[in-house]
């Protein structure tokens, strides 16, 4: 199934510790249904010193947030996101929220080559 949300949307998130505060999407982790904002929901990680790093040190990164509590953001608001089908046979999303075009998902059954 479609998800909603895309690598690289700016998205803002709607619950949680992070309510409120907008990024774009680094990357998903589909197994577990989760998302990763850039500069959103930031915990702090302390690492050992080791060969590559001889330094060590205590690195902020981002921890992964539930897709289901991001939405695409149109115009500074967030939107529910619907699919078309066009005409073509591409499968299009489609923000609630004034309609415009979020991008294309696939042509006539196959993936979107990159």
């Amino acid at each position: 199934m479609a998800a909603h949300v895309r690598k690289g949307d700016l998205v803002i998130v709607r619950t949680g510790s992070a309510k409120g505060q907008t990024g774009e999407i680094l990357r998903i982790d589909t197994k577990h249904s989760r998302v990763f904002v850039k500069g959103v929901n930031l915990r702090v990680k302390h690492l050992k010193p080791t060969q590559a790093n001889p330094q060590g040190g205590i690195v902020q990164r981002e921890a992964p947030i539930h897709i289901s509590n991001v939405s695409p953001v149109v115009d500074g608001k967030p939107t529910r996101v619907r699919f078309v089908t066009k005409s073509d046979g591409s499968k299009v999303r489609v923000a609630a929220r004034g309609g415009s075009e979020l991008g294309v998902l696939h042509k006539a059954g196959r993936k979107k080559s990159r």
